[in-house]
């Protein structure tokens, strides 16, 4: 990659990751409503999930450092 790209590939992402000088948004209360039960169902989610693999989690290491010897030798 030349030098040129890398520069010209650096002041892209500066401009597209920079925010807008103007900027004409409009959130009603319908909006607003949506965007918090889409906050609040990722967190239970994120819970849900955490609660339904933890079991498998602490079966894995409990294996792992289990202090039994396999005495099949």
């Amino acid at each position: 990659m030349s030098s040129h790209m890398i520069i010209f590939s650096i002041s892209l992402l500066a401009r597209l990751s920079s925010p807008p000088t103007h900027v004409r948004a409009y959130l009603d209360p319908g909006s607003g409503s949506i965007l918090l039960q889409l906050l609040i169902a990722g967190i239970l989610g994120a819970f849900l999930v955490l609660r339904s693999s933890w079991g498998k989690v602490k079966a894995f290491f409990s294996r792992l450092f289990s202090r039994d010897v396999d005495k099949t030798e």
